[in-house]
């Protein structure tokens, strides 16, 4: 018998776009919950848009809104809003990522929709959050990533801040709004009420770059760029190997830094008395990397992580894509899985986040077509084939 899903009869409306909301909404259908993702009829969501696409069928689409059935509405007009008013009294939670008041004007703020649905948990995810001096303005990842200490922890000590190629900061954001998500539902067991989730953008990097507020607060040092480097120890950095590959060393741990230097031929440092510490060997990260790189450069990447792996030290090769997708352990332990797609046959995605033993999630479906569920969802809810065709006509849904 199939193992029950986690969240196997939660219903959530995704009202949200790029890309924290959605990528939250993701995490949820992975593991069962019913998520109906809300499109305008015309535009449909940006996110189909972005990145790359195949014969005009967007991959990252397929992803991000796998396990989600589709819905066209327009939740401006006031048909529209009154079609969502209607979903959200059946819903246990709503995602948007509208400006703050937006949802107000439309007349699905949150007082109307807890006077509809008490139990009902509504995330509301923007750039700064809903109060605050900056609560108006537009927000994004990459402006995030740059006010976060990101950007200015990033990159060579002589060159300038650095940003990430990808979606870093919403994608925290998402991963960290899944669990308040849950949070809030838990407290609704006991409480049989729902409530309002303020996530915005920004906190959940400024949480992952650490504590360097506070190290400012207490001491008054701002750290510049070290590169790969660390402050916290060393020897840590990527490392060009004799084969022209890359791998990366990381000796947070004391007795992985002791392995690597005696790897490396060089057991003397170990009894030095800077050595004992991650700061005190980040303080002699010049030597220390001399005598890693040197003994790399020697040896091509096979060799080096054989060698690595034998000593019990702590290396990863730095890989691309195709590095990921020819991985053993990656296919094997389902972070990476081939899943039937409609248009594109197998396809290859991102596994489950995380794996539970006894409700684990799956890919039951890929990204849908603009609407493709809109009929199935509004007959679920009440409307009849004739409402159905009068929206239609205004518009309102597709």
């Amino acid at each position: 018998m199939a193992k029950p899903s986690a969240l196997a009869g939660l219903r959530v409306l995704d009202a949200s776009t790029i890309l924290a909301g959605p990528l939250c909404c993701r995490i949820l259908g992975d593991f069962g919950a019913d998520v109906i993702k809300i499109e305008h009829p015309e535009h449909g969501d940006s996110m189909r848009g972005h990145g790359h696409s195949k014969d005009g069928v967007p991959l990252w689409w397929k992803e991000i809104s796998r396990n989600k059935r589709t819905i066209a509405l327009d939740l401006k007009s006031p048909d529209g809003a009154e079609v969502f008013r209607r979903l959200a009294e059946s819903a246990d939670v709503v995602v948007e990522n509208f400006r703050p008041g937006t949802l107000e004007r439309w007349g699905i703020g949150p007082d109307v929709l807890a006077a509809l649905n008490p139990r009902l948990v509504l995330l509301r995810l923007t750039g700064y959050g809903q109060t605050g001096p900056y609560a108006e303005r537009p927000g994004f990842g990459t402006l995030a990533e740059a006010m976060s200490g990101f950007a200015a922890a990033t990159g060579e000590p002589d060159g300038p801040p650095t940003l990430p190629a990808f979606g870093l900061a919403d994608s925290i954001c998402g991963i960290a709004a899944s669990s308040a998500v849950l949070m809030a539902l838990r407290h609704r067991d006991g409480s049989g009420r729902g409530q309002v989730v303020d996530m915005n953008i920004l906190q959940p990097i400024m949480d992952a770059v650490g504590p360097a507020p506070t190290v400012y607060q207490q001491l008054g040092i701002v750290e510049p760029r070290h590169g790969n480097r660390s402050t916290n120890n060393a020897p840590r950095n990527t490392y060009l190997t004799a084969d022209g590959k890359w791998v990366a060393v990381s000796t947070s741990a004391q007795r992985i830094a002791e392995r690597v230097l005696r790897l490396v031929g060089h057991p003397e440092v170990i009894d030095e008395p800077w050595f004992a510490t991650g700061h005190g060997r980040a303080q002699h990260v010049d030597l220390l990397d001399a005598h890693v790189a040197g003994w790399i450069a020697e040896r091509t990447r096979a060799e080096v992580l054989e060698a690595f792996t034998e000593a019990g030290a702590a290396i990863g090769p730095v890989y691309d894509a195709r590095d990921l997708t020819e991985d053993p352990h990656v296919r094997e332990t389902g972070m990476l899985v081939e899943v039937a797609d409609d248009d594109l046959g197998p396809l290859l995605q991102h596994g489950v986040m995380w794996r539970l033993s006894d409700s684990p999630g799956e890919i039951r479906f890929t990204g849908r077509a603009l609407g493709a569920d809109t009929d199935e969802v509004l007959t679920e809810a009440g409307y009849t084939a004739d409402e159905l065709a009068r929206l239609k006509e205004a518009k309102v849904i597709q």
